[in-house]
């Protein structure tokens, strides 16, 4: 359900993936590398995961959720490595009997991989510098 990529995902193959005849309610959201961050100009991303890990809490999360809000089926991905302005760094789909527990759903899943799945991510700036954001530990390798 939970799958670590550094290809690019395929947001159709997840919406294929979810989709079942007892689904009347489908959401998916997709997060996007965009071009600032806090005022800074960003030239690109780089996601790390501990993939054992990551793969296990990051279903963990799925199979949690799915069970809470009644949901048919869910899928989500997210990349690793190097990414450019514009690129897909996650996709969620979720479907569902009704359409609200599928948006409760989605918005549950995406709120609890960033707040506990172990990815890391490094953002690289126009002027040539870097930092890895909200990585307490890794603030002393900043470049």
């Amino acid at each position: 359900m939970f799958q670590l990529t550094e290809t690019p995902i395929d947001p159709r193959a997840l919406c294929d993936a979810v989709r079942d005849p007892a689904a009347g309610g489908f959401a998916s959201f997709e997060g996007w590398v965009r071009n600032h961050h806090q005022g800074r100009d960003v030239a690109s991303l780089e996601y790390e995961a501990f993939p054992t890990l990551a793969e296990k809490e990051g279903n963990r999360i799925l199979e949690k959720i799915c069970a809470e809000h009644d949901i048919v089926a869910a899928r989500c991905q997210h990349r690793t490595g190097h990414l450019q302005i514009g690129e897909i760094a996650i996709a969620i789909a979720v479907s569902a009997a009704h359409r609200d527990a599928a948006f409760d759903a989605c918005r549950a899943i995406i709120d609890q991989i960033k707040s506990t799945v172990p990815i890391w991510k490094k953002e690289h700036y126009t002027d040539g510098t870097s930092i890895w954001v909200k990585c307490h530990a890794c603030s002393e390798h900043q470049h």
